[in-house]
């Protein structure tokens, strides 16, 4: 869209160079007349492109920001739910090192 875009704004400067050119020729010339009209009609043609693709670039970036957020908060519950694992295996964990402990004690009460 970019490339396009300055090719877009490429061509728009240079039919408005033309068509200065142009109105300071003589314009009572039938061909000078029909060039100048021909070339209006390509810039006013350009100038509808252009906006058009200003609003699919806007757009563009709109869906961007709208997706980068999402990815974020996606992001951001995964890693909530990496450490509520980590926590649960830590608890896990603990409770088996106090059962190894409880089955110590039973042992040394029955010997």
């Amino acid at each position: 869209n970019y490339i396009y875009m300055n090719s877009v704004i490429e061509k728009e400067k240079k039919l408005n160079l033309a068509l200065a050119k142009l109105k300071n020729l003589n314009l009572k010339n039938p061909d000078v007349k029909k060039n100048i009209e021909n070339l209006s009609s390509q810039k006013n043609q350009l100038e509808i492109e252009k906006q058009e693709i200003e609003e699919k670039y806007k757009s563009l970036i709109n869906d961007y920001n709208s997706l980068s957020k999402k990815l974020d908060e996606l992001q951001n519950q995964e890693k909530a739910e990496q450490k509520r694992q980590i926590e649960f295996s830590e608890k896990i964990d603990e409770l088996n090192q106090e059962t190894d402990i409880l089955l110590d004690e039973i042992d040394k009460w029955q010997t």
